[in-house]
């Protein structure tokens, strides 16, 4: 696995292996992932490790992830806020961009070196966008910032 190497002047300069996503509200809604994306993770699992963490809600997950170059980890219905930013920890943070909607993932998204937030057909909860370091209208856009990453220097910046 490569490095992503972005560096945001006077912000900070990324050196990331890891991409962490949820499911429901970000890749999917109602349990059905937006099959848009499809070609654009697996050209970033090429690139970096990807992981989609998420509970499950609608016991699809499995069944909808089956296209994508990504290893599913689903986590217990309780705590999972905490249970998201371990995982992230685990990785290592400051290796690691995390993209998530749920107030679930409102820790993972401020420990990450870089938290995306996304709004999609079930919004984004306060929680997740007030822990985000930027906050994008759906997960194309979240998925294309990374592919272009100049667009991450031009919003971040000071």
């Amino acid at each position: 696995i490569n490095v992503m190497e972005i560096h945001i002047p006077g912000f900070k300069k990324l050196e990331i292996k890891n991409l962490v996503l949820d499911f429901n509200g970000t890749l999917g809604n109602d349990g059905l992932l937006n099959t848009t994306i499809i070609e654009s993770v697996n050209i970033l699992a090429t690139k970096l490790n990807v992981y989609v963490l998420t509970a499950d809600t609608y016991k699809m997950v499995r069944e909808q992830c089956i296209n994508l170059h990504v290893t599913l980890r689903i986590i217990a219905e309780n705590n999972q806020d905490y249970t998201k930013m371990q995982f992230v920890k685990q990785l290592g943070s400051d290796e690691t961009i995390c993209i998530g909607n749920g107030r679930n993932d409102s820790l993972m998204l401020q420990e990450a070196a870089l938290g995306i937030a996304v709004i999609e057909k079930e919004g984004g909860a306060v929680a997740a966008i007030n822990s985000a370091d930027l906050v994008v209208q759906g997960i194309e856009n979240a998925i294309e910032l990374l592919m272009k990453p100049m667009r991450l220097v031009s919003t971040l910046r000071p």
